[in-house]
């Protein structure tokens, strides 16, 4: 399997609000996850399994961590992919820990600081978290940074991902498409100075960009920017929910 996105999971002060939140925006059931001695609850989207949702612990929310998203990177070995990591300059956040019939994961840091988790998973099944093009799936994935180039170079060394393309003279510069090293596009990374720590920002998939922005204030979430056109004819919105934490609705080009 190559190393993309697996998986994403949901920091937040208030599970039960956050899950009635998405809900009505993307259309997500929550479920617990069966996990013993721990409320881990997981997005849904039909049959297919999406994310999780847990509540930010209490000593990271006392040291004030916000609500987030973060995502799941593929790894073939995550104590290698650790190692790796932290030899070229990014940091771990968490140990490793095994979860039982799920897989190996750790959160750890880029060097520029903007945190996600790597997994070993258990099994041969395909990820259903990722899906561009299919309502209520992850579409897309956007890294702010603080320089682009070194932030890809870090990937690119540390997953094999590759440029697929870079869309040049936007107004904060390149923005820079990359692959897995295969296949179709997965994201885009570009240079944030107004940013104020880098970060990876996760966009669902929803069949209407207007539609999904009504939802969204109805359900008391805020729009940051957008409805806007993006190169290629999709259509995005920025985001918070209710608690705080930052998502992209990502639609199709209207008719």
């Amino acid at each position: 399997m190559a190393s993309g996105f697996i998986w994403y999971e949901l920091l937040t002060s208030d599970p039960d609000a956050a899950a009635k939140f998405y809900g009505a925006v993307i259309g997500w059931t929550c479920v617990d996850s069966g996990q013993p001695g721990m409320d881990y609850r997981m997005f849904r989207m039909g049959n297919d399994f999406v994310g999780g949702l847990m509540k930010i612990p209490g000593d990271a929310a006392a040291s004030g961590m916000p609500p987030h998203w973060l995502g799941y990177i593929n790894v073939p070995n995550v104590d290698a992919g650790i190692q790796s990591i932290v030899a070229a300059g990014g940091a771990q956040h968490m140990p490793p820990m095994d979860i039982p019939g799920v897989g190996r994961i750790a959160m750890v840091a880029d060097p520029q600081g903007a945190s996600f988790y790597v997994m070993t998973p258990v099994g041969t099944g395909q990820s259903t978290s990722f899906l561009p093009g299919k309502p209520g799936h992850g579409g897309w994935h956007e890294l702010h940074a603080r320089d682009a180039l070194t932030a890809y170079e870090f990937y690119s060394r540390q997953f094999g991902w590759g440029t697929e393309r870079i869309i040049a003279g936007g107004p904060m510069g390149d923005y820079r498409i990359f692959n897995t090293g295969q296949g179709d596009a997965i994201g885009g990374m570009m240079t944030d100075p107004r940013t104020p720590r880098p970060h990876w920002l996760y966009c669902f998939n929803v069949e209407d960009i207007g539609a999904a922005q009504l939802r969204i204030t109805a359900a008391g979430g805020s729009v940051l920017y957008g409805p806007l056109e993006v190169p290629g004819g999709n259509w995005i919105l920025s985001a918070t929910d209710p608690q705080g934490a930052r998502f992209v609705a990502l639609a199709p080009p209207r008719a």
